[in-house]
C-alpha cells in the first residue's frame, strides 16, 4: 500500500520585534484530498494526513456504519494523483445494502421538508449501549497524559496534528495514530486496532481512548461504535458529546490535563 511523507520542510522569513529577519525552515503537516470508494461508488472525501490511510478508510466504515465490530478487516488500495488519493476498499456482500442507503442519504439535495427532517436524524442517529468496561484508575489516566508526547513524532516536528491513543488498563500507551483532523486520527486508530484482531477491537483490553483535542459528538459517536470503554479528552466536550455519551453509557473524562481532569459516567472509575 502506497503511503506519503507526513510531513516536509518549508522556508519562512522569521521576523522580531527589534527589525531583524532571518530564514528558517519549519517541517509541516501535509494535508491531502483523499477520496474514499466503496464498492466502486464515490462516498466522501476527507482532508487528511498521507499516511496510514488504510487504517482511515477501515476505521471510518466503521464510524459510518458500513461495517459492523464483528466484520473482518478489509484491504484498502491507495493511488496516488496530481489531486490527493483514491482509497478504494470493498465491502462484505452483505453489507450492500447498508451502504447504498448511506449515499443515497448523503447525495439527497433534495429541498422538501420531508426529506431535511429525515436528512437530520440520519445526522443524529441512535447510538448502541457500550458494554465494555474500562479497569483504569485515576493514576492510569495521568500516566497516559504524561506519556502522550513521546507517541506523537508528527506533531513534534509541526505542531499541527492531533492524535488518538489505544491507552492500556494501567496506563501505557499501546497504540498511536497522527492525523491534521481530529477525527481522521480516530478513525485511524479504531482501523489500526481492528487489524489487530477481535480481543483488542471488542474490549479495548480494559482500557480506554486518549484524544488530543476538545470532546465533539462525532468523536463520541466513533467511540461508542467501536465499543471503547472510556474517552478520554485533552480539552472541553460540548453539552451534545455529553449527553450523547451518557445516552450511550460511555464515560468521559475531559479537560484532561497533568494537574486535574473532569470526570463524568458511573462507570468512570472502578
Amino acid at each position: 500500500m502506497m503511503e506519503d511523507a507526513a510531513a516536509s520542510p518549508l522556508t519562512f522569513d522569521r521576523l522580531t520585534p527589534d527589525g531583524r529577519t532571518q530564514a528558517i525552515a519549519r517541517a509541516l503537516a501535509e494535508e491531502v484530498p483523499v477520496a474514499i470508494e466503496f464498492n466502486g461508488i464515490g462516498y466522501a472525501v476527507l482532508m487528511a494526513t498521507p499516511s496510514d490511510i488504510g487504517d482511515l478508510v477501515l476505521g471510518f466504515a466503521l464510524a459510518e456504519r458500513l461495517i459492523g465490530p464483528g466484520d473482518a478487516a478489509f484491504d484498502v488500495d491507495t493511488h496516488r494523483t496530481d489531486q490527493g488519493i483514491v482509497a478504494r476498499a470493498t465491502l462484505p456482500q452483505d453489507r450492500t445494502d447498508a451502504l447504498l442507503e448511506r449515499v443515497r442519504h448523503r447525495v439527497s439535495e433534495s429541498s422538501c421538508g420531508m426529506c431535511g427532517i429525515e436528512n437530520l436524524e440520519q445526522a443524529i442517529r441512535p447510538l448502541p449501549k457500550v458494554t465494555a468496561v474500562s479497569r483504569a484508575d485515576p493514576a492510569a489516566i495521568f500516566r497516559a497524559l504524561g506519556g502522550l508526547c513521546d507517541h506523537q513524532p508528527l506533531n513534534a516536528a509541526t505542531g499541527a496534528a492531533h492524535a488518538a491513543a489505544w491507552v492500556g488498563a494501567d496506563g501505557a500507551i499501546l497504540l498511536v495514530r497522527e492525523d491534521v483532523g481530529r477525527h481522521n486520527a480516530f478513525d485511524k486508530l479504531i482501523g489500526a486496532m481492528a487489524r489487530q484482531g477481535d480481543r483488542a477491537r471488542a474490549d479495548w483490553d480494559g482500557g480506554f481512548a486518549l484524544l488530543s483535542s476538545r470532546c465533539s459528538y462525532e468523536l463520541v459517536e466513533k467511540a461508542v461504535l467501536s465499543q471503547c470503554p472510556m474517552l478520554v479528552t485533552i480539552s472541553a466536550p460540548t453539552r451534545l458529546a455529553a449527553t450523547r455519551a451518557e445516552a450511550a453509557g460511555l464515560p468521559l473524562v475531559v479537560l484532561a490535563r497533568g494537574d486535574a481532569l473532569l470526570l463524568r459516567g458511573h462507570r468512570l472509575l472502578p
